[in-house]
């Protein structure tokens, strides 16, 4: 008469032992492997494609820098760029900023 249900219902749960803490962690788990497939692998792909397009930059290209200034490489050395962002106008970037390659650059249509 002094038990309360509380206390006699907290006895049944005990007994499932690691089955229920297992089943318990599932969900985490799938989530966790949902998220590395869908948003963690096709971000590491992506920065090596770009890693690698950086790293093959020759004069000629056309790139885009982190602050968005578009340009055409005029020399490459080993960790700067030379990009020529307008005629007889040529600025200095660190290989590092770069964004994206899009490539050899096409003549305008003057």
């Amino acid at each position: 008469m002094l038990i309360t249900p509380a206390f006699a219902q907290a006895t049944g749960s005990a007994s499932q032992g690691t089955a229920g803490s297992i089943l318990g962690l599932l969900p985490l788990i799938l989530v966790f492997i949902v998220f590395y497939f869908l948003m963690i692998r096709p971000q590491q792909r992506r920065m090596r494609a770009l890693q690698q397009s950086i790293a093959a930059v020759k004069r000629g290209d056309q790139v885009v820098t982190a602050g968005g200034i578009v340009g055409k490489v005029t020399k490459v050395e080993d960790a700067h760029v030379e990009v020529e962002i307008a005629p007889n106008t040529r600025v200095r970037v660190v290989k590092a900023t770069l964004t994206e390659v899009v490539g050899t650059a096409k003549p305008a249509n003057d």
